[in-house]
């Protein structure tokens, strides 16, 4: 918590003062974990690439995806290490919000790493077993869920946008909920990280929508003008989602089409996990299905892949998740990635309308 330090320094000049606002110390953590990361991706590819920690693809994908055999994979080291610098720089960390959000992030991240170990090891592509890695996923989702709900100023309310006077408390079913809001983000991203730059064009914009939704829960007169629900302390998430933001940047350098690293389930399973977090944390998990929803498209195309299958031996796409449907029908890759991330940006500006429109 270096800001501390430095906010002490007002007594002798106020320009000091600066580093008690949000704000500033959420530009420094994007700032913080951007260069950080720019600076430590060659070294981390390299010793990847040294320690034969590469992208083994599964036979179930299409034929062109054997060329990103042999990528390193776990890239999710570079995002986390430029996050965990940020926020040990310039957040609170005795806020119980950003405990629970970190807790989730790194629980998640280290199931991620036993998933991309074991499929390494294996040579197959097949990692920890569906229901496995789901449970130990609802356990940690819990904890945090938990922490989330046991703060005094938080609610078991559900809030929707567009229905101003729709406010129904869930009580204790709000755990169960909130579980279901952070595992599922956290798999619908996972799902989502099939292609070059694919999943984290989505997340850089989902986080910095969910920066603003953090930043305002938090401020009791910016939460009272834009009718939403206010959540003391929830601010400080600003920070968290600023160095978020400046780790996916510089994990974008490196993982651009064609990808020199691959994020890895360590990388793309912290990244759900905390946006669901986040989300739960400000108030505004129903607006996710909005704002991830290329995210809520990759997983609804294998759902209805599996379905259809099963019940009628028929396939809905030529192959699932959609994004590799389109390749099957011949879409180059770059084109997929670029036209997911037109997607997102056009609903991430749709959600934060609803700010407004209440």
């Amino acid at each position: 918590m270096l800001y501390k330090l430095l906010y002490s320094f007002k007594v002798y000049f106020s320009g000091f003062n600066v580093f008690h606002y949000i704000t500033f110390r959420t530009g420094l953590a994007i700032l913080t974990a951007l260069l950080l990361g720019l600076v430590l991706g060659k070294p981390l590819i390299q010793r990847l690439q040294s320690w034969q920690i590469r992208q083994v693809v599964r036979d179930d994908t299409p034929p062109n995806h054997k060329k990103k055999t042999g990528t390193p994979t776990m890239g999710g080291i570079l995002i986390l290490g430029g996050l965990l610098a940020a926020i040990l720089l310039w957040s609170d960390w005795f806020n119980p919000y950003l405990q629970a959000v970190f807790l989730v992030v790194m629980g998640f991240g280290l199931v991620g790493f036993l998933d991309d170990r074991y499929k390494i090891r294996q040579g197959t592509g097949q990692g920890l077993k569906g229901w496995t890695r789901i449970l130990i996923e609802a356990v940690i989702a819990g904890a945090a869920a938990w922490l989330i709900l046991s703060q005094p100023s938080y609610s078991s309310v559900l809030y929707f946008p567009f229905l101003k006077k729709l406010h129904p408390d869930i009580g204790l079913w709000y755990l169960p909920f909130a579980v279901f809001v952070i595992v599922g983000c956290a798999n619908a991203v996972n799902l989502t990280d099939g292609l070059d730059g694919l999943a984290i064009g989505p997340m850089l914009t989902s986080m910095l929508v969910y920066l603003a939704f953090a930043y305002a829960a938090g401020n009791a007169v910016m939460s009272n003008y834009l009718q939403i629900p206010g959540v003391p302390g929830a601010g400080e998430l600003a920070i968290f989602c600023g160095g978020m933001v400046g780790a996916s940047l510089a994990f974008l350098w490196f993982n651009a089409y064609p990808a020199e690293i691959f994020m890895g389930d360590l990388g793309s399973l912290a990244l759900g996990g905390g946006l669901g977090a986040v989300a739960v944390v400000a108030k505004q998990e129903i607006v996710l299905v909005l704002v991830g929803g290329v995210f809520v498209l990759e997983t609804v195309s294998v759902i209805f892949q599996v379905l259809s299958f099963k019940l009628y031996g028929r396939r809905v796409f030529r192959m699932a998740p959609i994004h590799h449907h389109f390749e099957m029908k011949g879409w180059a890759e770059p084109k997929i990635i670029v036209r997911f991330w037109i997607i997102s940006i056009a609903l991430a500006l749709l959600a934060l309308s609803t700010l407004k429109l209440r």
